[in-house]
């Protein structure tokens, strides 16, 4: 009650993420708390899983507060693949989902095509007040080529990511000029005549970064990072740009890339190919050979590659010192090492990582797996990249309006969790390694020192990966408190506007710094939300794709023995990466009790045998059998094989019965001849 009018004050409406339960009961979970409402299936409000709704709080007696969804925000998935069930003037729609959805009604003007129990794709258009069901539009008949191609669709749109795009921006991007205008280079800095080449991987074709270079002294050099220049075709407000702000990023399959714009943008228009002018934005240094910047400058390009690298033909060139632009390509990776040299100096922190990727044939069918390493030719242009990263992020930060930072999408990375760091600082001084946990700066330090002293030593796996765990999720948000993991005060994401929505936000913000008419814009903070948010969609889905990939490798090896890695612990059981496939399956808890009862220790990240002390524990090499492979689910399961020593340890405890402990025994001979 207000004490002053004596009426009720209305409930409070706050915002959330709306998941629903297979139960059918649903739960917001508002942001920026820890507490979620209890929605009721009566109270969605024609919300769906996944969407970003406005809930209103009721008074509650219980513990958790209750509420009743007065609108939906934003919508996570658009597209539904499923069944579809034809009468003779209308159809409904049964989406696929391990969570209660509502059919949808679709029209007969909307079929496509589509013939009763075809499988489809369904695109959500509106569900209007007062119906019952939402109104939807077939947009594909799946006729997918083979299972895993159809899966990898499923995975797509169950991320929320549309498979095809709608008919208007397809007509936009169609009626494009792809002439390089006279009247468009007269704008522009003119950089067509100095020296300028692409490095990506062989099968790649969106070159959205070149590098420029000429010499301007005898330590001196002019080297520019020209970016595509997206927002010459890509217009604040147009459907090219609805489009690419919902979907937000491409995503990366194993055998496909779901693009954030249409190819003829991404792959024609906008990729930097060999010996074709292309509209830039470019942030072209004065710098030497200790990777000091002198100068800078910041604005639109018109550039003309004139070749076409790829990283292996650099890293060629690299080691044997000479090659085509060698002379070029070896300052490059000269400064390229001193500005790596500098970021660790100034609290980055060297996590390698290793990139897994499957060979696969033209169906789609994994063959192989094949493992890439970072060479000096991948660390040359990344160095570069991220110099022109923070370079705009810096640039953008000194700009002030009426003395207030103009909202920016910023990239941060905030400073790991303590709760999370002690464990694992227990952890690694178990190994020997000590952490200095008195402030940010030497924890880094600590991180670096560990991560060189591990290399090439049997716990270096299980100590990086656990010290990746530590680490909190990098995101965007106009609230710069900076980025951890690189040591850069200021940064944000430009070099990749091809694939990324929030390169082109900053892009756009650039250009208004530099014409000096910049608009601040209130809705950044929404955009880096929804941006951050359809970033872990994509990764979530990546790493589905993967699973998926890994499985149907494996479908052919049931039944074989195999050695893994520890890679993960669990009170169900554990984790096991196989060294030389790099597949991950589970080891459950319930197929090792016939060896002993064991539990979590999570302070050693382990599972201990109660009566023999068996430690499974991350990081540990084992023997494996392959049991089963389910697609469906994307699961590996392994049976662990016990070695002579654990058998003998354990006769000796007397817990198995002898008949037990010769089955034990000549499973394990078995195991050995098999692999034999």
């Amino acid at each position: 009650m207000s004490k002053k009018t004596g009426k009720k004050r209305p409930a409070p409406l706050v915002k959330g993420i709306l998941d629903i339960t297979r139960s059918g009961m649903g739960y917001v979970m508002v942001e920026g708390s820890d507490f979620d409402v209890l929605v009721k299936p009566n109270d969605f409000n024609k919300a769906m899983h996944g969407d970003t709704v406005r809930v209103r709080i009721r008074e509650s007696s219980g513990r958790r507060s209750e509420g009743v969804i007065e609108e939906v925000l934003e919508r996570k998935q658009i597209e539904f693949i499923g069944d579809i069930e034809v009468n003779e003037n209308f159809a409904f729609f049964k989406p696929d989902s391990q969570r209660p959805m509502p059919d949808f009604y679709i029209s007969k003007s909307n079929l496509q095509g589509a013939k009763d129990h075809d499988r489809v794709v369904v695109r959500f258009l509106h569900w209007e007040k007062g119906a019952k069901k939402p109104e939807g539009e077939v947009v594909q008949v799946m006729k997918a080529r083979d299972r895993g191609d159809l899966a990898m669709k499923e995975i797509l749109i169950q991320s929320g990511f549309a498979l095809e795009f709608p008919k208007e921006v397809l007509e936009e991007t169609a009626a494009l000029d792809p002439v390089v205008r006279e009247s468009d280079i007269r704008t522009r800095r003119d950089c067509r005549k100095v020296l300028t080449f692409t490095i990506d991987p062989p099968d790649a074709k969106d070159f959205d970064d070149a590098l420029s270079f000429q010499k301007l002294g005898k330590d001196e050099f002019e080297i520019g990072v020209h970016i595509a220049d997206v927002g010459h075709y890509v217009k604040p407000g147009s459907s090219l740009d609805k489009e690419g702000y919902a979907r937000a990023t491409s995503v990366y399959l194993p055998d496909r890339v779901n693009p954030m714009l249409p190819e003829k943008i991404s792959n024609e228009l906008c990729s930097l190919r060999p010996y074709e002018d292309k509209y830039t934005f470019s942030v072209i240094f004065q710098i030497n050979s200790k990777g000091k910047v002198k100068d800078y400058w910041l604005g639109k390009t018109v550039i003309h590659s004139d070749h076409r690298f790829t990283y292996d033909e650099v890293q060629d060139i690299i080691e044997k010192k000479s090659g085509k632009y060698g002379e070029e390509l070896l300052v490059l990776n000269q400064v390229a090492k001193a500005l790596r040299k500098e970021r660790f100096k100034n609290g980055a922190i060297n996590f390698s990582s290793t990139e897994v990727k499957f060979k696969l044939d033209e169906t789609g069918k994994p063959l192989g797996i094949v493992v890439k390493e970072s060479k000096d030719a991948h660390k040359l242009i990344e160095e570069f990249m991220l110099l022109a990263n923070r370079t705009v992020a810096a640039h953008v930060a000194r700009v002030k309006i009426n003395k207030k930072p103009i909202p920016f999408p910023y990239r941060i990375h905030d400073t790991p969790e303590e709760e999370k760091l002690k464990p694992f600082a227990a952890f690694a001084k178990k190994f020997g390694y000590t952490f200095d946990m008195n402030n940010e700066s030497e924890v880094a330090a600590s991180f670096n020192k560990l991560l060189h002293d591990v290399h090439g030593k049997p716990e270096q796996h299980v100590l990086e990966q656990l010290g990746i765990r530590t680490m909190a999720k990098a995101v965007y948000t106009q609230e710069n408190i900076g980025h951890y993991g690189l040591g850069f005060t200021y940064y944000c994401h430009f070099t990749s506007p091809i694939r990324r929505y929030p390169d082109v936000m900053v892009h756009r913000i650039l250009e208004q710094v530099i014409s000096g008419m910049v608009v601040p814009d209130e809705k950044m903070d929404e955009k880096c939300t929804h941006c951050s948010t359809k970033e872990r969609s994509a990764m979530e889905a990546e790493r589905a794709g993967n699973k998926y990939k890994q499985v149907e490798f494996m479908l052919d090896k049931l039944g074989e023995d195999m050695e893994g890695v520890i890679s993960g612990v669990a009170s169900f059981g554990f984790w096991v990466e196989t060294v030389n496939e790099k597949c991950e399956g589970l080891v459950s808890v319930r197929d090792l009790s016939e060896y002993d009862d064991f539990r979590h220790d999570d302070t050693d990240y382990a599972l201990v045998g109660l009566r023999t002390g068996k430690r499974f524990r991350m990081g540990d090499k084992i023997e494996i059998k392959l049991v089963a492979a389910n697609l469906e689910k994307r699961q590996l399961d392994f049976e662990w094989i016990p070695g002579l020593d654990f058998l003998k340890e354990k006769a000796v405890h007397k817990k198995l019965t002898p008949q037990k402990n010769n089955s034990v025994k000549r499973h394990h001979r078995s195991s050995k001849r098999k692999k034999s």
